[in-house]
């Protein structure tokens, strides 16, 4: 039977399954276990991560290792002990003598249906690359990356218009009571283990940065317009114009249309839509947000920024 549970996880996506555990009536988390502090903004002021506050206001005991590894949280590990850990998003390794502690493994939950989009950043590459369903998966974590045997999965439909932010909400709400599902399963002895293929059927889902964000407007107009939904709202996209960047919030392609030019040429300069042509026809750009400006329309920027056809991003 499961009851105790320490917890580990970081940011935002983690917060509605800890909440989950916490409403249970079934389980105890014992402590939480999640990144250091971090200075934010300008005033370089110390922000505890989301899972942390949760934590917080819950009066659950946090610890913040800055290397989990460490010897000296397997004691505390040991002194809480759990009869599961939950990680999700946690941000660190666990190391295998960790894993080895509680009778019932360590627990993860995983934005996507593994094996696909092993890595740190599952949802946003499954827009990138134009996926029609994505999902969760828990699994019983080993020491590789997101390799561990699966418990149970949820498909999930990305939409047409889907975000990295909206597609984030969504599988956050599927994870958490995922999670519920597979410690009680575990704890009545029903959890069936399926193991994963050796190699993912796609290309680890890496780290983003702010560098992943520039468009290549070489590429296709379909590639482009994913690309720009993946990465809203961190890192977001971006070009240069007139020597500055221009981030792009939202654009769709323009059926049926050509553009003669390189790619990044403006085709055309409506009230309501900025025409660009890419790799494989043209874009229209709907949404930007000049650099130290905030976001705006297209119409809105037209009328601060004049831009002229045959100009290139």
């Amino acid at each position: 039977m499961i009851k105790n549970v320490v917890f580990m996880g970081t940011p935002d996506f983690a917060v509605g399954t800890l909440k989950a555990l916490i409403d249970s009536e079934r389980y105890q988390v014992q402590a939480v276990f999640s990144q250091p502090d971090k200075p934010k903004g300008r005033s370089g002021a110390l922000q505890m991560p989301p899972v942390k506050a949760l934590a917080v206001d819950a009066r659950i005991p946090v610890y913040q290792p800055d290397k989990i590894r460490d010897p000296g949280w397997l004691d505390v590990l040991k002194e809480l002990s759990p009869d599961v850990i939950v990680v999700v998003a946690f941000g660190q390794i666990i190391p295998k003598p960790v894993l080895d502690l509680p009778p019932y493994g360590c627990v993860n939950v995983h934005a996507s249906l593994l094996p696909k989009y092993r890595g740190a950043a599952p949802i946003q590459w499954a827009i990138i690359n134009g996926e029609s369903v994505t999902g969760v998966t828990t699994m019983r974590m080993d020491e590789g990356l997101d390799t561990g045997d699966m418990i149970l999965r949820e498909a999930v439909p990305i939409d047409k218009d889907e975000t990295g932010g909206s597609l984030f909400d969504k599988l956050s709400t599927v994870g958490a009571s995922l999670l519920i599902r597979t410690l009680d399963a575990l704890g009545e002895g029903t959890a069936h283990f399926e193991k994963q293929p050796e190699k993912s059927p796609t290309e680890y889902a890496s780290m983003l940065t702010k560098k992943d964000g520039r468009i290549d407007f070489s590429g296709s107009t379909h590639e482009i317009e994913c690309r720009i939904r993946g990465l809203d709202p961190w890192p977001g996209t971006w070009t240069m114009f007139h020597g500055k960047h221009l981030k792009i919030w939202k654009a769709e392609a323009v059926e049926g249309a050509s553009c003669a030019g390189l790619p990044g040429t403006v085709c055309a300069v409506l009230k309501n839509a900025l025409h660009v042509r890419t790799g494989s026809g043209v874009l229209s750009i709907l949404e930007v947000q000049p650099e130290g400006k905030k976001r705006m329309g297209i119409d809105a920027f037209l009328r601060g920024y004049p831009v002229k056809v045959g100009e290139q991003f």
